[in-house]
């Protein structure tokens, strides 16, 4: 049965997407009719006016008024998809949808929104002592929680008939713990909703909590320091019991796709009558705009002492026969310097020891989670 939930937000995304093209034609229009007043030195008057504004307005009401009508509509159908019945392929297209949409669906208040949540094999954890002791009798004080990229979600470590996370609680007996996130949200949003459930956790796990290891890949790096920079502004008590911070292809200085988006957006700003199209360029979420500079973006303050920072890269490319790794093409979206967090400036670089580093050839941003090499040394570093 197809869920009603779903039908509403897509259909509320359908009006943005007329309306949001009205707006765009009607800018485009405005800008072409504005050309007698820009040479006189006059600016242009930001809509068109006229008959042809009431026409654009009328489109925009039809749609937006339709649009409420279908919306009351499908609220009176039932809401089917619960928790228990999560499939892969939904799950990978809403989380890809909140990941380059994520802020609008939000501030639209839009049904595919997801919200912040911690789970355990695909599951939500509800933060009540009592509840978590019923529902993990055997929880254990070690806990590897890990962190999905941009626009994934926490089944997707799972790849093929291998997951990180499964074979280090087989190894190392970690509970281990998804923080399943909307990856359109700012950075530093997520990292202030991921230390508030990472507090809510601790207080609330059946066993005192003697251990904390966080696994990030892509994003999920990125978020995880905001995570601890915002604990350590308001001294988060889970943070004393954090050791591990293992980074999987995080882009710490950046990652080019996301420049190259926002230099689109530059030049088309330059031309008045190309001008009303960079709000194409505005359409990228605030996570994916983050991605610009990564950490350079904003300066988190050093990690505590206590907390060891590992960092993964990958490179498509073989091995060269220096063995040098900075010069390497990078996995495919986050270059190997940014990845290890190596900047020409060391005073904004990580400062990552080279024991605490892993490059893998031949090895795109996704394989990394299905890396033998890397399985061995997550094994050796969380050992």
């Amino acid at each position: 049965m197809v869920d009603g939930n779903d039908l509403r937000g897509a259909n509320r995304l359908l009006v943005d997407a007329v309306t949001g093209t009205t707006d765009l034609v009607e800018a485009v229009h405005a800008s072409i009719l504005g050309w007698p007043r820009r040479v006189i030195g006059l600016a242009p008057k930001p809509d068109t006016g006229g008959i042809p504004g009431l026409a654009y307005n009328g489109v925009r009401g039809i749609a937006r008024l339709a649009g409420s009508g279908i919306d009351r509509l499908l609220r009176r159908m039932p809401n089917t998809r619960g928790e228990m019945d999560r499939h892969p392929q939904r799950e990978a297209l809403i989380a890809a949808l909140n990941g380059v949409l994520g802020d609008h669906l939000v501030a639209t208040d839009n049904p595919l929104a997801l919200t912040a949540t911690l789970r355990m094999s695909g599951r939500p954890l509800v933060l009540d002592r009592d509840a978590l002791a019923i529902s993990h009798p055997d929880a254990g004080a070690h806990l590897l929680v890990m962190v999905h990229g941009l626009c994934m979600n926490d089944l997707q470590w799972q790849q093929g008939q291998h997951h990180h996370g499964d074979t280090l609680a087989d190894e190392l007996g970690f509970q281990v713990i998804h923080l399943y996130y909307n990856s359109g949200l700012s950075i530093a949003d997520n990292g202030r909703i991921f230390s508030a459930l990472l507090q809510q956790l601790v207080d609330a796990w059946p066993v005192l909590v003697e251990r904390i290891a966080i696994l990030a890949h892509s994003m999920g790096g990125l978020v995880s320091r905001a995570a601890i920079a915002a604990a350590q502004a308001d001294d988060s008590r889970w943070l004393r019991t954090l050791d591990t911070l293992v980074s999987l292809g995080t882009p710490h200085l950046g990652a080019p796709l996301e420049r190259a988006g926002d230099l689109l957006q530059t030049v088309l700003g330059i031309s008045a009558h190309s001008a009303p199209f960079t709000a194409l360029g505005g359409l990228r979420s605030a996570g994916i705009q983050d991605l610009r500079h990564g950490s350079l973006l904003v300066r988190h303050p050093p990690l505590p002492a206590h907390v060891r920072a590992y960092a993964v890269a990958a490179s498509t490319q073989p091995p060269r026969s220096d063995g040098t790794a900075h010069g390497s093409h990078g996995d495919g979206l986050v270059p190997v310097a940014s990845a290890f967090g190596d900047h020409e400036d060391p005073a904004l670089g990580l400062g990552i020891p080279d024991e605490y580093r892993l490059l893998v050839h031949r090895t795109g941003h996704i394989g990394l989670l299905a890396s033998t090499k890397v399985r061995k040394q997550l094994r050796d570093w969380l050992g």
